[in-house]
Formats: structure tokens, C-alpha cells, sequence
């Protein structure tokens, strides 16, 4: 009885995908609404490291965290994004922005999306922000961390630093597409055996 219990417990969480994240994967699209400007498309920073903080204007240790996050992103510059996501009904983007975000990008998109980037289940009891999410130069998620973690304690600046200077060391990001040559004609033969 204790066995079939365990294994319909493991299916069900499977199933509907209460485990842990995949890490490392390829980071999927993701959209950010931006106030007054449109959609922003996570894929348009592939190339440098980005950190992305899903978020809740509301929440203390959110406009904390994008306090770090806004110093972090002067610090490096160019090199690398930060990308702000609020997830709670009607956010004060603008506000947030204004007061805690002011060197970075926030935009908002649903909680769904957010837990389905995340491979957070609907299902799963807890989902605490910021959920903070690191993507190296080739656009794949390294790392991602939620309110509770211990990486985002009082010692998240430091953390956070790190992991940006470790996915910077790397190499990697946007490869310059190749000179276009001129195409060879291919033989009527080996053209037809292409298409088929």
C-alpha cells in the first residue's frame, strides 16, 4: 500500500510539475508589457548576461532587491540587463520604476506566465517573490532563486555580484553573423535529392 502511495505521489508530481526547475535550459520568449512603450522580448538581450526579477510592486523585499539590482546594473553597465517583472493585479510600474528601479527596465506580464517560465506549477502550495532568475550570454537559465532562498538573504548584493562576474567570465554571446558568399549552383541532381 506505502508503495503504490510513493508512486502515484511521484506520478502526480510529475505529472503536474511540482518538482524542482530544470537548470540549466534554454530560456524560453518571454514578453514584458512596458508602459508607454510597447513589448519588450526577453530574446532581444541574448548576448549578455541578464537577470530577471519577477516581482511585486507592493512587496518590501522586492523594492529592495531592485534597489541592489538598480546599483548592479550602473556598476556593469552595458554589460549585462537586468529586467523587471511585475506580477501582481494593476502594478504601479511607473511608481515602482520611479522610486526602486530606476536604472532598469519594468514592465509587468500575469503570474502565470511568470510560474510557467519558472516551471512553477499552479499547483505547488508556495510562490514567494522576488523570484530572481540569472541567463547567460547564450540565453540559457543558470540559475533562479525565490523570495525564501537563502541567496537572496541580507547578503544578496554580494550573491548577486557573483553569480554576474561568474556568467560574465564565460565565454560566449552573440556570434556576428558570417559574411554572406555567393551560393555555389548545386547540381540538378543533388537539389532534388535536398527537396525530397
Amino acid at each position: 500500500m506505502m508503495r503504490r502511495f510513493l508512486a502515484t505521489a511521484v506520478f502526480l508530481s510529475s505529472a503536474f510539475g511540482l518538482g524542482a526547475a530544470i537548470i540549466p535550459r534554454q530560456a524560453p520568449e518571454y514578453v514584458i508589457n512596458v508602459p508607454g512603450r510597447g513589448q519588450e522580448l526577453l530574446s532581444k538581450h541574448k548576448g549578455k548576461v541578464v537577470v530577471l526579477e519577477f516581482l511585486m510592486t507592493t512587496c518590501p523585499h522586492c523594492q529592495d532587491s531592485a534597489k541592489v539590482l538598480s546599483k548592479l546594473q550602473r556598476e556593469f553597465g552595458s554589460k549585462m540587463q537586468v529586467l523587471g517583472v511585475a506580477i501582481n493585479p494593476n502594478p504601479d510600474v511607473a511608481g515602482f520604476t520611479r522610486q526602486y528601479a530606476t536604472d532598469f527596465l519594468v514592465g509587468s506580464n500575469t503570474r502565470e506566465t511568470a510560474m510557467g517560465f519558472l516551471q512553477h506549477s499552479i499547483m505547488a502550495p508556495n510562490f514567494y517573490v522576488p523570484q530572481m532568475v540569472f541567463i547567460d550570454k547564450k540565453g540559457v537559465i543558470r540559475a533562479q532563486y525565490g523570495g525564501t532562498d537563502n541567496f537572496l538573504n541580507a547578503a544578496q548584493e554580494m550573491n548577486i555580484r557573483n553569480m554576474i562576474n561568474r556568467l560574465l567570465a564565460e565565454p560566449g554571446g552573440a556570434v556576428a553573423p558570417a559574411k554572406s558568399k555567393p551560393a555555389a549552383k548545386k547540381p540538378a541532381a543533388a537539389a532534388k535529392k535536398e527537396q525530397s
